[in-house]
């Protein structure tokens, strides 16, 4: 499955402002980096991966719409799968951008 364009439109626009953007297609998707770092992705599986400080991860997901990220069959910590339902509206699409979006600043420039 390809990634949802109109999500990827989103994503773009609340970035939009944001210093230090790139995007790289990889796993499917279509990730989108601050200074080096991945910050959310818009999944190939729908919806979108944020990343997230690890040791919020366990919290997170509690929420709706919310679970874990597997890679290989392994969880990864400090990044999680937002499905499609949790990013309809502006409000929850730019509160997983943001979260994401200010780790990774958080972080060393790569």
């Amino acid at each position: 499955m390809a990634y949802d364009a109109d999500l990827a439109d989103r994503v773009r626009e609340l970035l939009g402002p944001v210093r230090g953007v790139d995007e790289i297609r990889m796993f499917g998707g279509l990730a989108f980096l601050i200074n080096g770092n991945m910050s959310v992705a818009v999944s190939g599986q729908g919806g979108l991966m944020v990343r997230v400080p690890p040791g919020d991860t366990e919290n997170l997901l509690s929420r709706s719409h919310v679970s874990p990220m597997v890679m290989s069959g392994r969880e990864v910590r400090g990044w999680i799968r937002v499905d499609a339902g949790g990013v309809k509206t502006k409000r929850q699409l730019t509160d997983w951008v943001t979260r994401g979006a200010d780790y990774a600043r958080s972080l060393p420039p790569k």
